[in-house]
């Protein structure tokens, strides 16, 4: 899976403790990143339950993705790019709750 960041998330990413960053990326490898490849081959795939992945309502083309609600918050919003003409993600935010004040 390639990827881009933009630079809110790189800002975003600095203030996370390490084991935050090690969560996410282990997320990202054991759900996140097969989920993507199935989605890719077959968009009506469904996502892993466990992520909870939606659309975020009133920002076209903007995903959210939830893998952990209490301690610490888990979050990450996303959208399809293409990325050296393959299908891509751009990551936008990551961090708690309060990231879905600027989408």
């Amino acid at each position: 899976m390639k990827f881009k960041v933009t630079p809110a998330f790189e800002g975003d990413w600095g203030c996370l403790s390490e084991a935050e960053r090690a969560t996410f990326r282990a997320v990202i490898w054991d759900d996140f990143h097969p989920a993507f490849e199935r989605r890719r081959a077959d968009p009506t795939a469904p996502w892993p339950g466990k992520l909870r992945v939606r659309d975020i309502e009133g920002a076209s083309g903007i995903w959210e993705m939830t893998w952990s609600f209490s301690g610490p918050d888990g979050r990450a919003t996303f959208e399809w790019v293409e990325i050296d003409e393959e299908p891509g993600i751009r990551w936008r935010r990551i961090g708690g709750h309060s990231i879905f004040r600027d989408q």
